[in-house]
């Protein structure tokens, strides 16, 4: 016979150690993201919101500068929590890697060389039986003399808000980066010039994808363009707010679906 309260107890210690583990593992997920103090420097008129499922997240954001050159990265691992975690820092790394090599690299170089190295560390081969993981991205390289914005994705788009009142979306192309149903291609480079004080919003697909209101459906894009648009004259902070009132509200009382990431920065020129 087993006893109910021993049982009970090796349960709670269990769980207990694996807690600590997963907030253990937290501290070194966030040690290799860029800290406030770098956003700032980089992006000085910026806004991160950053809220994960679990301890652990599967979306992970990275920033470079190389010259006049800003490199931004918002990505969205396969899965959220520990699996998530573990390909966020194989991600980083690679980043780091890439971009460290040639400061002259386009995103949809980034993107193909990235997704060469994930496959080669997870020995994808295309085989029915293997495990598909991979990583949605946005990947923004930004001329800040010239106020050129190169920008490839995997999946994920980019939207930019002009004047205050045109949003132009930049879409993603339609394979992760990592093993693909259909026979790999190159990621797509586009290029479209910022102005002064233009908004761009990178995001992963937790926010709209969050199910919620009256009748518990999927947020989805068209109310999260409006809304941007109703707050890109916002400080920073205060479209941060924006944003995180608007989520919980929708919400409600329901579980949080997935991590949930938007980075969003303002252009200014610069003088070099």
């Amino acid at each position: 016979m087993y006893d109910v309260e021993d049982v009970k107890h090796k349960f709670e210690k269990q769980k207990k150690e694996l807690t600590q583990s997963l907030k253990y593992a937290s501290y070194i997920q966030k040690a290799l993201l860029p800290d406030k103090s770098e956003l700032e420097k980089l992006f000085p008129e910026h806004f991160l919101l950053y809220i994960p499922k679990d301890i652990v997240s599967g979306d992970f954001y990275w920033v470079s500068k190389k010259k006049h050159y800003l490199f931004v990265a918002l990505a969205d691992c396969t899965g959220h929590g520990v699996p998530g975690a573990f390909l966020s820092i194989l991600g980083i790394s690679f980043l780091n890697q890439i971009v460290d090599r040639d400061e002259t690299v386009i995103p949809s170089g980034v993107l193909n060389k990235l997704r060469e190295y994930v496959m080669k560390s997870l020995k994808q081969t295309g085989e029915d039986n293997e495990q598909k993981d991979g990583i949605d991205m946005s990947f923004c390289k930004i001329d800040t003399s010239s106020g050129l914005l190169q920008y490839a994705g995997a999946f994920n788009p980019i939207y930019i808000i002009k004047n205050s009142h045109r949003l132009v979306e930049i879409p993603g192309d339609k394979m992760p980066i990592g093993i693909a149903a259909e026979e790999e291609t190159s990621f797509r480079n586009h290029e479209v010039k910022l102005q002064e004080g233009d908004m761009v919003y990178l995001f992963s697909d937790g926010y709209v994808d969050q199910f919620g209101g009256s009748e518990g459906k999927k947020y989805k894009y068209r109310p999260f363009r409006n809304l941007l648009l109703n707050v890109c004259k916002l400080s920073m902070d205060k479209q941060k707010i924006a944003l995180i009132d608007n989520i919980h509200a929708w919400k409600g009382d329901l579980s949080q679906l997935d991590d949930m990431s938007i980075f969003g920065f303002r252009f200014r020129q610069t003088v070099n």
